[in-house]
């Protein structure tokens, strides 16, 4: 599509966008003097659905109403709550419903899947992550291979070549092919939170399993942004939050993906607790352990409703659009601020997230020369709420259910002023 850089034609694409209507849905936060927020941090804490008080509320209100029976006469039975969610949340991420489960936070789950799946050997030991993973992932590994007799030195970094900011599928290929007899697990962030590069799912998990080693995958800036694909993709097992892209609310449940061919597989070691418990057998308090199948055989504790419910709300709004059309337009809504941002010609900045659409979501990392964080802070004084990341880079997430195309040319404009 040809993009042209007017205020006409960012309103022309408001006029045409079939799913402009969804931003009347979500609550833009405003300043004091009730002027709305142009919000581009929806890869940090996604807005709130219109909807989800009504949800809550209905879980409140049956609570005050019902007590304990709430579990059983609810309009929504709590007992087997997290159901409600599984197969929307499958679709969002391209699995299989038994493959999905809502539960937990996002590094919690991780430690409760490497449990599971990183069992090391005397020889087959060492971790991969890559250089600029999330500190929490790296903060997970690290931990898991001392709680296992190994130390930093066996975590393997995939780096970005020298001068450059993204990753190269070839350099991981050459890390496993060289050390991959030594490799047990790869931890990879789906899509990273620096430079919002999508990575080649599929490709991780046959260069991973071509030396035997399981492969993970991060997809808290994935979740609701791209469509990763996750049983396609073969990947062993992946975790996501819910309050990025999923617009569930800060702190919010996550979710965690275990792929089919592992589903019957009771041998594998796992935490246990009563809601991995065989739901036949669950209230008969006497019965020795009996795993379930599928990706709920991860889960520990009865589920949280209040943030389910508004997970719930969230969910249903996606199913109601689809991935597929959130997806035409988060490539096209990008790509017109992408054109905007090149536009400015300015040497004081520079966009470092992959002009490919297909290896990005809707994230564009501007890097700013000089680390001058003080280009973040006048954009926040302009009512544009993006986020900084040390050392030098501006994140900003056009969020296809709720940014406008005016949205994104009114912040180029103040853009291009401040520079």
């Amino acid at each position: 599509m040809e993009y042209q850089n007017s205020l006409v034609f960012a309103k022309q694409l408001d006029q045409e966008d079939k799913l402009a209507h969804l931003r009347s849905l979500f609550h833009i936060p405003k300043d004091k003097n009730g002027n709305e927020w142009m919000y581009f941090t929806g890869n940090s804490l996604g807005l709130q659905p219109k909807a989800t008080k009504e949800y809550i509320n209905q879980e409140l209100e049956d609570w005050a109403n019902l007590g304990v029976e709430g579990h059983f006469d609810a309009k929504n039975p709590w007992l087997n709550y997290h159901e409600y969610l599984t197969e929307k949340m499958a679709k969002i991420v391209g699995a299989k419903p038994i493959e999905v489960v809502v539960m937990n936070t996002l590094t919690t789950n991780l430690h409760l899947l490497m449990v599971s799946f990183y069992r090391p050997t005397k020889t087959k030991y060492k971790i991969v992550i890559e250089s600029d993973a999330f500190p929490s992932d790296r903060y997970a590994v690290q931990s898991q291979l001392k709680f296992h007799g190994y130390s930093d030195d066996d975590l393997i970094e995939w780096k970005p070549r020298k001068g450059e900011q993204l990753l190269h599928i070839e350099d991981l290929e050459t890390i496993v092919a060289n050390q991959g007899d030594e490799i047990a697990l790869l931890l990879i962030g789906g899509v990273n939170y620096y430079t919002g590069q999508f990575l080649d799912l599929k490709r991780i998990g046959e260069i991973g399993h071509s030396k035997n080693c399981i492969v993970g995958i991060d997809l808290a800036h994935g979740a609701g942004n791209v469509q990763p694909n996750l049983h396609e993709s073969n990947v062993d097992f992946a975790a996501w939050c819910t309050y990025k892209y999923l617009n569930s609310g800060p702190g919010s449940l996550a979710g965690l993906f275990v792929h089919e061919k592992h589903s019957k597989d009771k041998n594998l070691p796992r935490f246990a607790g009563w809601w991995n418990h065989n739901k036949e057998t669950r209230f008969n308090m006497r019965q020795p352990f009996d795993v379930m199948v599928g990706a709920e055989g991860w889960q520990l504790s009865n589920p949280p409703i209040l943030s389910m419910a508004a997970i719930k709300a969230s969910l249903d709004l996606f199913d109601e659009v689809g991935m597929d059309a959130l997806s035409e337009k988060s490539e096209k809504l990008t790509g017109y601020f992408e054109f905007l941002i090149n536009e400015i010609g300015s040497d004081d900045i520079k966009i470092i997230t992959p002009s490919n659409p297909k290896e990005r979501g809707c994230q564009l990392s501007i890097q700013v020369k000089k680390a001058d964080k003080s280009l973040h802070k006048k954009l926040t004084e302009n009512n544009i709420i993006t986020d900084w990341r040390e050392p030098d880079v501006i994140r900003c997430a056009p969020v296809p259910m709720y940014t406008s195309y005016q949205d994104v040319y009114r912040m180029v404009t103040v853009l291009q002023t401040l520079l």
